[in-house]
């Protein structure tokens, strides 16, 4: 799930990642997810000539570490092996997850990190908790890094132009009403260019409001919005889970319940199938 985040852009506020690398390996330490890049944006040329005039040349890591527990010793040996394979200026994010509560020891080491280059946000499976360290990047990364929840969402490029094209068309028809009513005016190349800006803006209103689809994963359930409409349920309410292809040739997974089943539409919010299975999967037989 924070490959996705990645992926998707969501941690565009800590900075650009370009490279994400798994189970990278310093020293004798494995992080399952490692992603690098910087600061400076990579938009339109303005934007570009903007970040290179402002923006520091940071180059910025972001690592997640688990492990059933995590103590000062082993948090100690992490910061070090990313000190000594990074630039002494370059920024370090650190996210950690643990199976068991956090030591009070722990805690301590975590907040009074002294290296203001080297953020971090732990999280505790058993206890629910999140410790961060106490400097501009811990919290920087405890906001943007969601280890509790992840959310994932994709332009559906058919039901946006099938809400352009409705209002398209009805925008041309009024036009072609005027036009007969004595307005030939109204069926002019400026009068269809407006129409056509109207319809973009106004059909992806609509795009949002009825068609856009969100989900949202934690530990205890799911939450499915699309437009307005949102569903949302409980791991523990569902037995099983497997693959099932619409007859659209859309992707879902199907959660089983002895009552009924839901679909989850893997395809229309951009989620891996692969890695959404084994997680859901995963969820469900911890319930």
């Amino acid at each position: 799930m924070v490959e996705e985040q990645i992926v998707k852009g969501n941690l565009r506020w800590l900075a650009n990642f370009n490279e994400i690398h798994k189970d990278y390996t310093i020293g004798d330490v494995t992080f399952p997810i490692y992603a690098s890049g910087g600061l400076r944006e990579k938009g339109f040329f303005l934007s570009r000539i903007y970040s290179a005039l402002v923006t520091p040349k940071y180059k910025v890591h972001l690592l997640l570490y688990t492990a059933p527990e995590v103590n000062p010793k082993l948090l100690r040996k992490i910061i070090i092996s990313c000190k000594s394979k990074f630039g002494a200026d370059d920024w370090i994010f650190l996210g950690l997850v643990q199976n068991q509560p956090f030591e009070k020891t722990t805690k301590e080491a975590i907040t009074n990190t002294a290296d203001k280059t080297v953020g971090i946000a732990a999280f505790s499976l058993a206890s629910k908790e999140t410790v961060i360290s106490n400097n501009v990047l811990g919290k920087g990364l405890a906001k943007q890094l969601k280890l509790t929840e992840a959310k994932f969402e994709a332009f559906d490029l058919p039901n946006y132009l099938k809400s352009f094209t409705m209002i398209l068309g009805l925008g041309v028809l009024i036009l072609i009403v005027l036009a007969l009513s004595g307005l030939p005016q109204a069926i002019q190349p400026l009068p269809l260019l407006l129409m056509a800006v109207f319809s973009l803006i106004a059909g992806h209103r609509i795009y949002k409001t009825r068609y856009h689809m969100s989900l949202s994963l934690n530990s205890k359930g799911f939450r499915l919005q699309e437009g307005k409409k949102a569903t949302e349920g409980k791991w523990f309410n569902y037995t099983d889970v497997t693959m099932y292809i619409t007859p659209k040739m859309e992707t879902c997974l199907r959660l089983h319940s002895k009552e009924e089943t839901f679909d989850l539409p893997l395809s229309r919010v951009g989620i891996s199938r692969k890695e959404a299975y084994n997680a859901i999967r995963e969820l469900i037989k911890k319930k």
